[in-house]
């Protein structure tokens, strides 16, 4: 019997980040099911692939990323959304938290363990 992995999609315009974000997210244990780099294309891979969770870039080229978790975060499956920027002060955790997603982590902290217990809850 196989153990379903935790799923996580990222949402980021830039594809170097994207990457990058990919390494990071599997060094944390989870399983990167799907990167794209648009609103559109989020919503339509959310829907196919049903992540656990996913990490949304605020700055996106056809809409808002703030707009796109709380989209994410409504959705029946109730995914986990992380919001991201490098910006570190275009949104608060509480902010991010009143549209539904767990939280913000700013990009240049993706590594301190703050990413892995959003995401995962852990």
């Amino acid at each position: 019997m196989s153990t379903v992995s935790f799923s996580v999609l990222i949402v980021d315009d830039d594809p170097a980040f994207r990457r990058l974000a990919s390494r990071i997210v599997d060094a944390l244990g989870l399983q990167v099911v799907g990167e794209v780099g648009t609103f559109a294309a989020a919503v339509d891979a959310a829907a196919e692939l049903r992540p656990v969770a996913a990490l949304v870039d605020v700055g996106l080229p056809d809409g808002d990323g703030i707009t796109l978790a709380a989209q994410l975060a409504a959705l029946p499956w109730r995914p986990r959304v992380v919001l991201t920027s490098s910006d570190p002060d275009v949104v608060t955790d509480e902010a991010a938290q009143q549209i539904g997603a767990t939280g913000f982590v700013p990009k240049s902290e993706l590594t301190d363990g703050t990413l892995q217990r959003m995401l995962a809850g852990s």
